[in-house]
């Protein structure tokens, strides 16, 4: 499979900064697109410049492969994101997006870039494993997981013709997502910082604090009221809480 390294197939820009001290790359859930993303630049512009990742197979990538191995996915992220990532940079990861910045950020490590804080949201350390098979069900049973969830308006999954251009690329990002393992090596040196809702079916505060063996630095584990999508529901409350942990940096 050939997959771009094209910045601009991956990184979208919804407020331009480009005087911003500080840069914030963030990494969709399954499913989910880059634009899930424009509050928190809108946000957080322009002492924050947000760089929304754009996974291949939705929105204007729709007619391209989606790509059903987070270990590929991560390798071409990190070589488009090295060109991106040369001044002060932190990530932000929901579910599947935690996994893949994860991996990200080892990459870039090992290339010489640390990362001022990882953000790791609605996911399980990496260490932490569940054996999921969601992706090998039948169309209706993945759908019935996505709106169990409730991360988006689930009503247009009801549309025939909406459900052909989400499935393909949501199947293969749970694939991607489920079949994760974590391969011992170099973690990061940076901070972590792991959100989760209280009442998340995905994942446990037991199944989160192992996120603090992945780092040789400081762990700090946040809870808010809610399910596996709380940030919906406290969106100020964790825009408030990345822009506190890094003003340091943007001054």
């Amino acid at each position: 499979m050939t997959i771009s390294l094209d910045a601009s197939q991956w990184v979208r820009r919804f407020h331009p900064a480009p005087a911003a001290a500080v840069r914030l790359v963030c990494f969709p859930h399954a499913g989910g697109s880059a634009s899930y993303y424009h509050p928190v630049s809108a946000a957080l512009a322009p002492a924050v410049e947000v760089l929304a990742v754009q996974y291949p197979g939705r929105q204007d990538r729709h007619a391209e492969a989606p790509v059903d191995d987070l270990f590929v996915l991560a390798d071409r992220l990190a070589d488009v994101l090295a060109a991106e990532t040369t001044g002060p940079v932190a990530f932000f990861g929901h579910s599947m997006g935690a996994s893949l910045a994860f991996e990200v950020a080892r990459r870039l490590e090992a290339r010489g870039t640390r990362l001022l804080t990882l953000f790791v949201s609605g996911r399980r350390a990496p260490s932490t494993v569940r054996d999921e098979r969601i992706h090998e069900k039948g169309d209706d049973a993945l759908l019935a997981e996505v709106k169990r969830l409730g991360g988006t308006d689930t009503s247009v999954l009801d549309d025939e013709d909406i459900r052909g251009l989400v499935l393909p690329a949501l199947r293969s990002d749970y694939k991607a997502a489920e079949l994760y393992r974590y391969r011992p090596g170099p973690d990061v040196g940076c901070p972590i910082v792991a959100l989760i809702g209280d009442s998340d079916p995905k994942v446990t505060e037991a199944e989160t604090g192992p996120w603090a063996e992945r780092t040789s630095a400081e762990f700090e584990l946040k809870t808010y009221p809610g399910g596996h999508f709380y940030l919906n529901d406290h969106a100020g409350a964790v825009i408030r809480l990345i822009g506190d942990r890094l003003a340091r940096f943007a001054r």
